[in-house]
């Protein structure tokens, strides 16, 4: 008995195999949605219009999103030794479009639409000295960002005994949500390079500026912060003077504002990072490719299911999922 190709293929009409919507959506992760057509057409010699390629992409992405769970706790486990954490936002292109009332006259839809920017946070851990870390994002509010901060910490081995080491910027809500979610047995440090900045900013009126500025780094790693803001006391400004124009003001209050989170000998001693470029770096490859692209502005709900199939890939769960997928459509 020969079965028709559609049923041998498991395919129907105008439809989309498996194995197909797998290569448009690995191709709709990295690149424009405009330019699937042509990688499929030069790949595989299949062509594709747009609008089914963008289509399959959200359909998948959004799967993805909603089978998302979050930790609410460090399981009751020793666990691993130590946890690196890191934590931080970059802006999303976001588009809003006003809702219209049924029966209203069609109108030009570039004119009822509002551009804005959303923060797309990106959580991160991993053991010290692991080379793969686990990512998580939202564009949500901060507690759902300290819960997938929490979430990674627990895929990553966090258990009752873990000593949790965050390094972030100085964004009060990243201590915040550190210290809710994990409690005494994290610490929190301020990225060093981000509080170099400060202290380069208010060195503009010492003499010598680069040798000063040696010096204090190396004050500060030595965790002689008093030291160094006393060398500035002399250049502090005056009340009058505006915020925008008061740098040492602006580091001395920077410092006094965040007690106990200058720790940088005692994590340089336990070879542990004083800096936050790893989550920064993140942002760029996880975050940034795809949903910074050129002229792409996302609808809120399409950007964050593509940001949770970018991190899918990034935890190399791509396969996993697809797998799944075969699973379901058998």
């Amino acid at each position: 008995m020969i079965r028709p190709f559609c049923l041998s293929a498991a395919v129907a009409c105008r439809g989309y195999s498996l194995p197909l919507q797998r290569a448009i959506v690995d191709f709709g992760a990295d690149v424009a949605f405009g330019r699937i057509p042509e990688k499929l057409k030069e790949h595989y010699g299949i062509e594709v219009p747009v609008s089914s390629a963008r289509a399959i992409t959200y359909k998948h992405a959004g799967e993805i999103y909603r089978a998302e769970v979050v930790a609410t706790e460090v399981p009751e486990r020793t666990g691993v030794a130590q946890l690196i954490v890191e934590m931080d936002g970059s802006m999303v292109p976001i588009v809003e479009r006003e809702q219209r009332q049924k029966g209203s006259a069609t109108m030009d839809r570039r004119k009822d639409k509002r551009l804005k920017w959303e923060e797309a946070r990106l959580s991160m851990a991993h053991g010290a000295g692991a080379a793969t870390p686990h990512f998580r994002a939202t564009l949500g509010t901060v507690d759902e960002a300290g819960e997938q901060l929490l979430t990674c910490a627990v895929e990553a081995g966090a258990g009752r005994e873990t000593k949790i080491h965050a390094v972030g910027d100085g964004a009060t809500w990243i201590a915040e949500q550190v210290e809710q979610k994990f409690g005494a047995q994290a610490t929190y440090l301020i990225d060093f390079y981000h509080l170099c900045e400060y202290l380069s900013a208010a060195a503009e009126s010492v003499e010598n500026k680069a040798a000063w500025l040696m010096e204090q780094k190396s004050r500060l790693k030595e965790n002689r912060l008093c030291e160094v803001v006393e060398e500035l006391t002399p250049y502090l400004e005056s009340t009058e003077v505006a915020s925008a124009d008061a740098p040492v003001r602006a580091f001395t209050r920077y410092v006094r504002n965040r007690p106990g989170q200058f720790n940088y000998k005692e994590s340089i001693a336990a070879g542990l990072p004083i800096g936050s470029g790893e989550i920064e770096s993140a942002h760029r490859y996880v975050v940034q490719q795809r949903l910074k692209i050129p002229g792409a502005w996302w609808l809120i709900g399409n950007a964050r299911n593509v940001l949770a199939l970018r991190v899918l890939r990034a935890n190399n769960k791509w396969h996993n999922y697809w797998q799944h997928s075969n699973q379901k459509a058998a």
